[in-house]
């Protein structure tokens, strides 16, 4: 069973915060494996003690290597190293990547739709509403892209909606322009304000009002 702590950089490399408040430096012995491998990380925290370190910013969590001893380190390399130099191992990398492109299409597919019923545009906008509801898509869905379509905390329909609110915030606004506040919660109310003046424009391609000048069109144009 792993023996695992997380701690907190410091100014010093070699110093760590734990959540106690204590400053840790690694035992004797210890080396850092940086982040990278997941496979060997796990594999290194299952076969005794080790200390992880992450960093926070924000809501994000970023890792700064696993300290182990480093002969643990050099063995589970090694046995890591060996088992995938094997055939078997090479066909299912081949498969796992094959598995996951296809899931990746397939989700793809089904954020663009329910992009496509978030927006329940008119049958007059029903072109410009396929072509954002790409664009969205597009945009939202990659690996590793950190945007709210990747997150599954949420149910995909509301991840499509915030998606698209968060698209409108920096094709359709001034948002990017902005100088906003250094004031706690500002940009969060800003960001409320645009919410709502998107929603607006939504909501007249669901009534297909006639509007001049409409952003959301340029945008798409």
């Amino acid at each position: 069973m792993s023996d695992s702590l997380v701690l907190a950089p410091t100014k010093d490399p070699g110093v760590f915060l734990a959540p106690d408040g204590r400053r840790l430096s690694p035992p004797a012995g210890w080396a850092c494996l940086p982040p990278g491998d997941a496979g060997l990380t796990r594999r290194v925290k299952a076969a005794g003690p080790s200390w992880a370190v992450i960093e926070k910013k924000g809501r994000k969590q970023f890792s700064k290597g696993l300290w182990a001893p480093a002969e643990t380190i050099a063995a589970q390399r090694a046995a890591l190293d060996a088992e995938r130099s094997t055939e078997s191992y090479a066909k299912k990398r081949v498969a796992d990547v094959a598995r996951r492109e296809r899931a990746q299409a397939d989700y793809v597919v089904e954020f663009e739709r329910e992009v496509l019923g978030f927006l329940r545009f008119s049958p007059r906008w029903h072109a410009l509403g396929a072509r954002m509801a790409a664009l969205v898509a597009a945009h939202a869905t990659p690996v590793g892209s950190g945007t709210v379509a990747r997150t599954e905390r949420i149910p995909v329909a509301e991840r499509a909606e915030a998606a698209v609110i968060a698209w409108m915030r920096h094709q359709t606004t001034a948002y990017d322009g902005m100088k906003i506040e250094r004031v706690a919660g500002r940009r969060r109310e800003v960001r409320r304000e645009l919410a709502q003046i998107s929603r607006a424009v939504l909501d007249l391609h669901r009534r297909d009002v006639a509007h001049a000048g409409c952003p959301l069109c340029k945008a798409l144009a």
